[in-house]
């Protein structure tokens, strides 16, 4: 089969996984930490945790691959939380692969437990034994969303590594890299506006961009900042600045009537039209117990949306708390 053709059909968060440790953006320190463990062959066990798309995975992998090469697959064990991790896979599966010395190669094997904040508090017990018998040749990477789901005798037998969410900078560069090598045509503000969507998330940035590009007509189409905004299904910096300024500037009908039309032409959610409004009223000039107003006031309508609220009832309620605190300000 075609290498190429293969890659093809690939997801691109798959076709653009990092294939060693220098293509491992934004995490510049840990990279620098784990690498210099790979060169001096003290590889402690590995406990790398954060939120999604910041590039746990991608970096054990590489590190993996940097480390065996082609013989990554007899000397990498990968669990992943869609599989069965009970303690029956700690005892069995882990156990069998872990006691099986290598002939042919020195050095240890690795054994990268994905998303192991998932894994049952019995197994967790159970792996901290089986971590200790098989220290001499194994190592183990765990890498997980929230540290404070592990057990605390298992994260004190590893090193730890907190990965934050991906600076703009480092998703720009890779989304520029993606963009060169597929011959896409990117417009500035679409740049801008999957950058800030992304909220730090490698994964999303790709998956959107991927989305927008087969939704194109032609490869040689541009992607365009409402194209974007449309894949992630979030509402336009438009047309929450046409609400905000209705709600600011005409009365009171005539704010709910625009509100209620646009979010039905453009299916938006209360809910996400509050985040806008947070956002574009940070950069206006306000009293502080302006500010204050507005954010208690939104902050209320929010937990009353998610309690299952009437959203013609919170749409109402913002319109009022945004008006009212206005009033104190002039």
């Amino acid at each position: 089969m075609n290498h190429n053709t293969a890659d093809e059909n690939l997801p691109w968060i798959e076709k653009y996984r990092p294939t060693n440790l220098d293509e491992v953006y934004g995490q510049t320190e840990t990279v620098q930490t784990v690498r210099k463990f790979a060169q001096e062959g003290r590889i402690p066990h590995l406990l790398f945790y954060g939120p999604p798309g910041s590039g746990k995975t991608s970096t054990i992998i590489a590190l993996a691959r940097e480390l065996y090469g082609k013989n990554y697959r007899n000397m990498v064990l990968e669990l992943n939380a869609s599989d069965d991790r009970g303690i029956n896979v700690v005892r069995d599966q882990i156990k069998n692969f872990a006691s099986t010395r290598q002939i042919f190669s020195s050095g240890f094997k690795l054994i990268i437990l994905d998303e192991a904040d998932a894994m049952t508090n019995t197994a967790q017990n159970a792996l901290r034994r089986v971590i200790e018998k098989y220290t001499k040749n194994t190592r183990f990477c765990i890498l997980a969303n929230y540290a404070h789901k592990l057990n605390p005798a298992l994260l004190s037998r590893c090193t730890r590594f907190r990965f934050s969410p991906l600076s703009t900078k480092a998703i720009e560069e890779r989304v520029a890299v993606v963009v060169k090598k597929e011959n896409l045509k990117l417009s500035h503000d679409a740049k801008a506006g999957l950058l800030k969507l992304s909220e730090g998330d490698m994964r999303k940035a790709l998956n959107v961009l991927q989305a927008c590009t087969a939704a194109l007509d032609s490869k040689d189409d541009e992607i365009t900042v409402e194209m974007v905004y449309e894949c992630v299904g979030a509402p336009s910096p438009r047309s929450i600045e046409v609400v905000l300024d209705s709600i600011i500037k005409n009365d009171w009908s005539n704010a709910y009537s625009t509100m209620t039309k646009i979010r039905k032409t453009e299916g938006l959610a209360l809910i996400d039209l509050l985040s806008g409004f947070v956002e574009i009223l940070e950069r206006y000039e306000l009293k502080p117990k302006t500010r204050m107003d507005i954010l208690e006031g939104l902050g209320d309508i929010e937990y009353g949306i998610s309690k299952g609220g009437s959203e013609r009832i919170q749409s109402t309620a913002v319109i009022g708390c945004i008006k009212s605190a206005l009033e104190h300000e002039a």
